[in-house]
């Protein structure tokens, strides 16, 4: 691979300016090796326009007008998230370098640029598959993105009672959540929003995806866990006769009533690992288990 050009499209987040400097370095190591370098045109203004930075790059590029052999996602796991609703059908696979906190999706460390760029052109890596959800409501797919990588919530808003949540799979009747609300999760938003709530890790290479109730008012309420090729359908009743609809953290409000049904999307997002990173030694250093904290 080493003597093709390839063409890479940068997205980052804006509100880390203290991390400029990574951004440099990926430039610098990809103009090396003469790869053709596309930027998002709101991060491209922010770095130069914010940050006052000399880009050296081909072509700022707006909205899903790109083309590229690889997706560069600069930022925590949020922007990675982005990054993939960016990306969407067009089966780029991404790269996600962590200039953010955790980094459990985007898993490649700054300081380890040069061997990931390296690994990249000598072929040293595999791309992931992940299932991706997508909403739609009543029917229609949802304002917004309606296609999540991690995750999709109903959720209450506006006050502090519980909502009403019933619940069907594939057509059969399941509970009704009362709860804060409840999360349809992939294996990849498993360690998310879902974990925090008591769902299960999931591995990623397992094909379901997990309901977890949101603060549920029973006790006896748990995760379940059912095939990814499931239908999910949710019917929400709220005092406030309103509630909430996140998709990969982007949210919208919908009257109380309205049908959500939630599947499998006909596209999956494709994720580079480089091979001397393993899942289950990334979930040990992000969770610290074994870290003793005396």
């Amino acid at each position: 691979m080493s003597d093709k050009s390839l063409r890479f499209a940068i997205f980052g987040n804006q509100y880390q300016a203290k991390k400029s400097a990574a951004i440099q370095k990926i430039l610098s190591l990809l103009n090396q090796r003469e790869g053709e370098i596309l930027i998002d045109r709101s991060f491209y203004d922010f770095l130069t326009k914010g940050q006052h930075l000399d880009l050296d790059v081909d072509e700022v590029f707006t909205g899903d007008d790109f083309d590229a052999d690889f997706a560069v996602s600069m930022g925590g796991d949020g922007t990675l998230l982005k990054t993939a609703a960016r990306v969407g059908r067009k089966n780029i696979p991404i790269i996600g370098v962590n200039i953010g906190r955790l980094g459990f999706l985007a898993d490649v460390n700054p300081t380890e640029l040069e061997r990931a760029i390296a690994n990249l052109y000598s072929g040293d890596y595999v791309v992931s598959e992940h299932a991706i959800l997508v909403a739609e409501s009543d029917g229609a797919p949802i304002k917004e993105c309606p296609y999540a990588l991690n995750d999709i919530a109903v959720l209450k808003r506006d006050t502090a009672s519980m909502i009403a949540i019933r619940t069907s799979v594939n057509g059969e009747y399941v509970i009704t959540y009362q709860a804060d609300g409840l999360i349809v999760t992939t294996p990849m938003g498993s360690t998310a929003y879902s974990l925090s709530n008591g769902g299960p890790i999931i591995t990623p290479d397992t094909d379901i995806v997990c309901l977890t109730p949101v603060a549920p008012h029973s006790m006896n309420v748990r995760p379940i866990v059912v095939p990814d090729n499931s239908v999910v359908t949710l019917k929400v009743e709220s005092r406030s006769h309103n509630f909430l609809i996140a998709v990969d953290g982007r949210s919208e409000s919908l009257p109380e009533g309205t049908l959500i049904t939630i599947r499998k999307a006909d596209y999956t997002a494709k994720v580079v690992r480089f091979c001397d990173h393993r899942y289950f030694s990334t979930l040990r250093e992000k969770m610290m288990w074994g870290a003793d904290q005396r």
